[in-house]
């Protein structure tokens, strides 16, 4: 076998130590070297298959968690010991419970000792469940919503870090090409989450404090059925099959150039922000109905994932938004001059941190996107990030670079 299944076991058997190979998405000689030991560890038939009894062991691995009940005589400090975690990591999957004296028969949560959050697999739909499922139970306080679905009926997830006044608003992966941005917020979650549960700094910056200071809301994948179809290409069942491969022009390779939604409508050109002029730039181009890029819609906000993105932000009172996406080491902040002088001064600030170029848009991508609609509506501080260099999709081996780029700026505009 072959793809993101694939990428995301070889992943995790990487972090938990059984795998030293690439992460490649092939299952070759190595990788079922790699499932024989972890076979081995845990009783299973070394077969090197991963069949249903091993499918469900690593599913625990995939969540970054088990779920261990306690017998007479186990306290943290054993129980840490057998898993080879910490009694730290113990006490804050199960706050309600006494280290020294635990219930006979309570189901706890162990949390493995390694990072949830894959940094190195093709970031599916089914790899943010996953990371968030786990995250979750590692970290019972972080809030976790239903903002809406998508036109296929994935959720779209929506993160809480903080519990204070000062709202922020963060959202990755409108356009399905562009699903580099998704475990850039996903991994600064996990890294917030764990300093804020651990107590520390991330940056210099303190997080206890930023916590009580601010919330930090984070919709990671805004564009999940566009997301699959890049990465695993068109799937059986698919009910608009037939019309994504016309509107492909004949090709059933969405993995170079398909950057709308399951409708092939561009989301981030769905917006209410001079839709209008957006659609004749558009028509100019020749685009006139769904495709791959630049269809902003029938009408704004036509698509249940734009609309969902718009009542999210009008249910609350963000002070600043970011809308991720790829490439070009860029930062947009301004909208037909809308934007407030502190929005560009804050840019700057980015732009400093970053090292990322601080630009207005021009031509058929300056009209009704996210940070356009939400700089009209609220003229308040909004910007699209444009992280890495190359061709979309980026490759994830430019996510080290890119994320120790953007962790700096993430946390200076959660608390600017």
């Amino acid at each position: 076998m072959s793809g993101s299944d694939v990428m995301e076991i070889q992943s995790v058997l990487k972090r938990s130590g059984y795998f030293s190979g690439e992460v490649d998405g092939s299952f070759g000689p190595a990788t079922r070297e790699a499932v024989e030991r972890f076979q081995r560890q845990f009783g299973l038939v070394p077969d090197g298959v991963i069949g249903p009894a091993t499918g469900r062991v690593l599913e625990r691995f995939l969540l970054g968690y088990d779920l261990y009940t306690v017998r007479r005589g186990d306290t943290f400090y054993g129980i840490a010991q057998k898993y080879g975690t910490s009694v730290q990591a113990l006490s804050t999957a199960n706050p309600e419970l006494i280290p020294e004296s635990l219930p006979v028969g309570r189901r706890i949560v162990v949390p493995y000792d390694f990072d949830v959050v894959p940094t190195d697999t093709a970031f599916t739909y089914e790899v943010l469940t996953h990371s968030i499922q786990g995250l979750k139970a590692r970290y019972p306080f972080l809030e976790v919503t239903n903002s809406g679905n998508s036109v296929l009926g994935k959720t779209l997830y929506t993160l809480r870090l903080g519990r204070g006044s000062n709202q922020v608003f963060y959202n990755a992966a409108h356009h399905a090409l562009e699903w580099i941005t998704t475990p850039v917020l996903m991994k600064f979650a996990e890294d917030v989450l764990r300093a804020y549960a651990y107590g520390g700094e991330l940056e210099g910056y303190d997080i206890n404090s930023m916590w009580q200071r601010s919330s930090i809301y984070l919709m990671p994948m805004v564009n999940p059925d566009g997301v699959n179809l890049v990465i695993d290409g068109l799937q059986r069942g698919n009910p608009y099959s037939g019309d994504l491969v016309r509107w492909n022009s004949g090709s059933t390779d969405f993995s170079k150039d398909w950057e709308a939604n399951i409708h092939g409508v561009d989301l981030n050109h769905n917006y209410d922000a001079a839709w209008q002029l957006g659609k004749e730039a558009a028509e100019a181009l020749g685009i006139t109905g769904p495709g791959p890029t630049r269809y902003p819609g029938p009408y704004p906000l036509s698509e249940p994932e734009s609309r969902a993105v718009v009542r999210f932000t009008q249910n609350h009172n963000f002070r600043l938004v970011i809308a991720y996406h790829s490439q070009g080491r860029v930062i947009y902040w301004n909208f037909m001059n809308m934007a407030p002088q502190e929005a560009k001064v804050i840019g700057e600030q980015m732009a400093e941190i970053t090292g990322y170029g601080l630009e207005e848009a021009a031509g058929v991508t300056s009209y009704s996107g996210y940070k356009d609609w939400f700089t009209q509506e609220y003229r308040r501080p909004g910007y699209t990030v444009e992280v890495g260099t190359g061709t979309n999709p980026l490759p994830i081996s430019q996510f080290d670079t890119i994320y120790a780029t953007n962790l700096p700026m993430l946390l200076y505009t959660s608390t600017v």
